[in-house]
């Protein structure tokens, strides 16, 4: 297989929502090999379809911090979260270098296809549910940065003037 280059902040890929995949093809498994053999060489976490200028509704995440599993999920819908917020510093292959502390729901259920085509549904927590919330808000077409609020998004444009044409 081979590596994805990593669409950056100013691509227009990553402010649409995908589509839905209807059928788990070859093509698709493909593509799901190449973005964990993309994620893990430029020592990601989570990448999500439109990072790899992909409109499609796929995630790949580190699942297992210890072992090295990734979990891919095709069509992943968060279903639940929880009322509890924490707070975490994230970071994002398209935005490089840039580290930003977003509150998100402490836990979450995610729903969706595994490669095979089978539905899964599982509770993840800590940082796996901020890892798969913020690769599922890539799916939708928002970027981490839309997560702060107003004066916080503010402050973020002044840090970074060069990232203000396109945020």
């Amino acid at each position: 297989m081979s590596l994805m280059k990593i669409e950056k902040f100013n691509s227009s890929v990553l402010r649409k929502k995908c589509e839905e995949i209807g059928e788990i093809t070859d093509e698709i498994k493909d593509i799901v090999v190449d973005m964990a053999q993309t994620m893990e060489k430029n020592q990601g976490i989570g990448l999500a379809a439109p990072q790899v200028g992909i409109s499609k509704r796929i995630v790949v995440v580190q699942a297992d911090w210890e072992g090295g599993r990734i979990l891919a999920l095709v069509n992943p819908k968060i279903i639940k979260r929880s009322q509890e917020k924490q707070i975490t510093e994230e970071g994002c292959l398209s935005f490089p270098g840039i580290f930003i502390k977003i509150k998100r729901a402490k836990s979450v259920t995610v729903k969706g296809l595994n490669i095979k085509g089978e539905e899964i549904e599982f509770k993840a927590d800590g940082i796996a549910a901020t890892v798969f919330q913020h690769e599922i808000d890539h799916l939708n077409g928002t970027l981490f940065f839309q997560r702060l609020n107003f004066f916080k998004k503010i402050l973020f444009k002044l840090k970074h003037p060069l990232l203000r044409v396109w945020i």
